[in-house]
């Protein structure tokens, strides 16, 4: 990590180890990985301060983060400016809507620093992973990408099943819409299995074949390393 010493989001990075460094982008993630983080706040104060990082950042790194923290109410047109910036300057942009949320992404991105690229690959055979795929992404809401970060996260599907609330919303990228559906969607009953699936399952729930399709599985994932 570099200049940003007094950020309240160092405070919040506690599942994995951390140090200042002498590097130029704000936090690297990996060693071919950098992270830019811009508040819209701060970026409404100080319009040039973004091209001013990304000119001085270079070259370097072959994933290039830029995460935007909205802490502002009218955020919408700069966050359409600085996406134009990132796709011209070959970056990758996410958006925290919290200190908490952005130090979760930091946390998430070291993490996965040594992991294979396994999990982004295409897969052709019916693996752990695109059966728990399968699973969630049918309670409305839930998208592949959220799957690899309950994943990730949690292990097992058994450990996704057990977790509060809580746990859940600490994942990036999962508000308490996404939450609530799939805490309903573990908790909810089902009707007779002569009964339709449209018949037996709340909107947006997964039917009762395909929970008991998974936890027959017992989808535990290992993501030690």
């Amino acid at each position: 990590m570099s200049g940003i010493k007094g950020n309240p989001i160092l405070d919040l990075i506690q599942s994995v180890p951390w140090e200042y460094g002498d590097i130029v982008c704000d936090y690297q993630v990996g060693l071919t990985t950098g992270l830019l983080f811009l508040s819209l706040r701060y970026h409404k104060l100080h319009p040039d301060y973004l091209h001013t990082r990304i000119n001085k950042l270079g070259q370097n790194y072959n994933l290039r983060i830029l995460l935007v923290l909205c802490d502002v109410d009218d955020h919408e047109p700069s966050i359409r400016e600085i996406t134009k910036v990132t796709v011209i300057n070959r970056l990758t942009i996410f958006i925290a809507w919290s200190n908490a949320e952005a130090a979760r992404y930091i946390q998430l991105f070291k993490s996965f620093e040594r992991k294979p690229p396994d999990l982004i690959k295409e897969r052709t055979d019916q693996t752990y992973l695109t059966q728990l795929s399968s699973v969630l992404t049918t309670v409305n809401g839930l998208n592949k990408t959220d799957v690899l970060t309950l994943a990730s996260s949690f292990g097992s599907f058994r450990n996704l099943t057990e977790a509060s609330s809580t746990e859940l919303s600490r994942c990036p990228g999962l508000g308490e819409k996404k939450v609530n559906r799939l805490i309903d969607s573990f908790n909810s009953t089902f009707g007779p299995p002569n009964k339709s699936r449209t018949s037996n399952n709340q909107p947006g729930l997964p039917s009762k074949d395909t929970i008991q399709d998974a936890e027959a599985l017992d989808l535990d994932l290992d993501f030690e390393e």
